[in-house]
């Protein structure tokens, strides 16, 4: 029973409606990353972060999950071994396909985080700059995202899953973004076998041991099937 663990970024969301980083005229090209996506940008206007994160969220609401985020909750639930997924994405659609278990490591849109003292709780679906914190009262809530320049969510715990792993995926991501683009390095280092799922190939190609390119929704679910159907030997 092989453990493998999966990584997943904008590219598997992206066939459901949820733009990446890159996107010409999607919703992240409309703003400067500096002032909606830091803790200092956060501070110097947290209402326009605010009405930048409650579009995201409605965006989110309205997507459904894809082809591919069933696949991976099917081989959740009927690989022999251990599945552990981990995401670069905030929002929730691995969950709506079905996905138990999900490690969001840069947080979620339906979280909500008190800037004053860390508090957390679910997130309505419009946020305000004055809502204050159910804690500690504080005007400080924020959406509880992991910002450039903050350390990531449950990085000790995802550590070990990767260096413990026989197979680690990566799927739709960039490889630009550390520290999750050094999880192939941890995971070869320990042994893994790894496997890249790309629309294109990405920064980090050519340290995985092989390759599918494609829509996730072509890929994803055709890599699964050959998974379930003829066990992890046969796939890497």
């Amino acid at each position: 029973m092989r453990k493998i663990v999966i990584l997943t970024g904008a590219g598997i969301s992206a066939e459901s409606g949820l733009g990446t980083f890159r996107d010409v005229g999607g919703i992240w090209s409309q703003y400067d990353l500096e002032e909606v996506a830091t803790p200092e940008g956060f501070a110097r206007n947290p209402a326009l972060v605010h009405d930048f994160y409650n579009a995201r969220r409605a965006n989110a609401l309205a997507a459904e999950p894809n082809a591919a985020h069933a696949a991976l909750a099917r081989l959740e639930r009927d690989w022999q071994g251990e599945v552990v997924l981990v995401t670069q994405n905030i929002d929730d659609l691995h969950e709506r396909a079905g996905h138990q278990r999900v490690i969001h490591m840069h947080g979620e849109l339906t979280g909500a985080l008190c800037a004053q003292c860390g508090a957390h709780w679910t997130a309505p679906l419009v946020m305000r700059a004055e809502d204050p914190c159910p804690e500690c009262g504080e005007a400080a809530t924020r959406p509880d995202i992991v910002w450039f320049g903050e350390m990531p969510y449950d990085m000790d715990l995802i550590e070990r899953h990767v260096i413990s792993a026989d197979l680690f995926a990566a799927i739709g991501t960039s490889g630009q973004v550390f520290p999750a683009a050094g999880f192939v390095m941890h995971a070869n280092a320990a042994g893994a076998e790894t496997v890249e799922l790309n629309l294109e190939p990405s920064e980090l190609s050519g340290m995985f041991d092989r390759r599918f390119e494609g829509p996730a929704t072509e890929v994803v679910p055709g890599w699964v099937e050959g998974l379930l159907a003829g066990g992890l030997r046969q796939q890497i």
